[in-house]
């Protein structure tokens, strides 16, 4: 279990996590979740030890990072697939880290076997991908079979296949019992795995809850209808005190009513119904709303930007 308690972090004039106080589980696969430069790094940064914080204090098992014995079989991490020697062939960068840490040096083919490097085993990490340099840093992670794993991203640069192995070896983890947090900015890749969030902004704590919870807390959900009568339809929903969206073909889009509404107003006024279904919000839809005010870097689309020369 990692406890987080007040954990703030400073680096000169940037606060960088703002007195975030949090739990993660074990038996669970807690999505850690937030914008660029949301304070997502810096946090995994100060549960690893890497970094002191500034105020606060996080544990693991009740203890910090640097007093554990033995951290590598407490605590696995990927934080940087490119940490690695590239002189180095794949099996050497495990052993030397086996070594290091008083680990058998058997476990090292484990791993590699594991995560499918098993024939890239002697082959120096500079010609690696970076599907497979990953790949490397998730035996690492793995070498000293931890109760806790954190990841950064563990689906990048992964192909589809790579993608299904990695969600699947997750969800194995976490049926052991174990404790992981995944820090990932694909949210239709969380909402597969994961069954807690934790989602930060400038630092601040946003939402500690389930997936399912953190969706209801986002935009409301619509009812998705078509009809050979859109524009009575659109003006019987705007009477009843909904928003109705004509996307055309005969669908709209319907929000603030719920599908028994709808259909009374559709049968009271003689308008016929082909369809009638919710449309269910997704993670991504509530990630974007709930975190909207803590986005550092906004891009502008081409109908936003300012006009220039060239445009008279």
């Amino acid at each position: 279990m990692i406890e987080a308690r007040g954990l703030t972090k400073r680096y000169g004039g940037t606060l960088a996590v703002d007195n975030l106080s949090f739990t993660i589980e074990p038996a669970k696969i807690t999505g850690f979740l937030g914008p660029n430069g949301a304070g997502k790094t810096s946090t995994m940064r100060l549960i690893l030890g890497l970094d002191r914080p500034t105020a606060g204090q996080v544990t693991i098992d009740g203890q910090p990072f640097d007093r554990l014995a033995g951290p590598m079989g407490e605590v696995g991490a990927l934080l940087d697939a490119k940490a690695m020697h590239g002189g180095r062939s794949a099996y050497d960068h495990l052993l030397c880290l086996a070594q290091t840490n008083n680990l058998p040096s058997g476990r090292v083919d484990e791993v590699l076997a594991l995560v499918g490097l098993a024939e890239a085993a002697r082959k120096r990490t500079k010609g690696f991908s970076l599907g497979m340099g990953q790949r490397l840093g998730i035996a690492a992670a793995l070498l000293g079979n931890p109760r806790i794993l954190m990841f950064d991203e563990p689906t990048n640069g992964l192909d589809p296949e790579g993608i299904l192995w990695i969600r699947d070896l997750m969800k194995a983890l976490a049926a052991e019992g174990r404790t992981l947090i995944v820090s990932s900015h694909l949210m239709s890749e969380m909402e597969h795995i994961a069954d807690h969030v934790l989602v930060i902004g400038k630092g601040r704590l946003i939402a500690d809850c389930s997936v399912d919870e953190f969706i209801a807390a986002g935009p409301q959900r619509s009812v998705r209808v078509r009809t050979p009568q859109p524009e009575e339809l659109t003006r019987l929903v705007a009477a009843a005190g909904g928003t109705a969206r004509d996307d055309g073909g005969g669908v709209v889009v319907v929000s603030g009513l719920e599908t028994g509404r709808i259909w009374d107003l559709a049968s009271e006024n003689a308008v016929r119904l082909d369809e009638l279904a919710p449309v269910h919000a997704s993670l991504e839809q509530a990630f974007m709303e709930l975190t909207a005010a803590s986005v550092e870097f906004r891009a502008v689309t081409p109908d936003q930007r300012a006009p220039t020369e060239r445009d008279f």
